[in-house]
Order: structure tokens, then sequence, then C-alpha cells
């Protein structure tokens, strides 16, 4: 985590037991954060994810649900039946997580405009 500095300025350590760049490398990537939402509405499948998560390939999908599934976010179910059936649902963890994102998510709803303005005044100075 971070420690306070003499200048009471917090120093962010590049290791592993930091608690912040755990969390927000996982998340933080361009499809995690897709998901997690998808999985807000419930239980799904594989293709009903990839066909609610608008360009994301099969490959990335299932990367990224493997890494949701490590980190605990996610619980994957296979029924042995013929053919197999696999279910993914957020887990207490998961669904804890997403809270404090929704608020991410509504800040980024409602400052969505200022922030392109800002991008374009940005690369006009530039």
């Amino acid at each position: 985590m971070a420690t306070q500095a003499q200048s009471e300025k917090r120093v962010f350590h590049n290791d592993d037991d930091c608690p912040v760049r755990n969390v927000v490398s996982q998340i933080g990537d361009k499809w995690s954060l897709l998901i997690l939402f998808a999985l807000v509405d419930g239980t799904d499948r594989f293709n009903s994810l990839k066909s609610r998560v608008e360009g994301i390939s099969q490959r990335m999908l299932t990367q990224t649900l493997r890494d949701l599934e490590r980190e605990g976010y996610v619980n994957r179910t296979v029924y042995p039946e013929v053919p197999v059936r696999v279910e993914y649902c957020l887990t207490k963890m998961g669904r804890d997580i997403v809270k404090p994102l929704y608020q991410l998510v509504c800040w980024a709803d409602e400052h969505q405009n200022e922030i392109k303005r800002a991008r374009k005044a940005y690369d006009e100075r530039s």
C-alpha cells in the first residue's frame, strides 16, 4: 500500500503487496469492468456474454473470465451435460467490487462530454 513519506505525500510501491496496484491492474483493463457489469444482471453463459460485450474476441473473453475467476470476482460452473454447459456469475467479492465501480461508471457517464471537450482542447493545443 501507499506509505507516508516525511513530506506527508504518499509513496506507491511497485510490488505485489500494493493492494491498489493489484486491484486496478485487473479491473482497469479494457474488458474486465464491462464483463463484471454484464454479470450484474445475473448468471450468464459464454456466448451470451460475448454478444453483450460488443467487440470482444472469443480469446480475450476467455482470458479475461479466467483472470476474473483467479482474482475471486467470478465463479465458473461446469455442468456435466452433453454438450457441456458452462455458466459464469459474480462471487460475493465480485458483487462487492461492482458497488463502488458503479459510482465510477455514473461519474464517467455524467462527465463524458466534459472529458471529450478537455481532450479536444488539449489536442488542439498540442
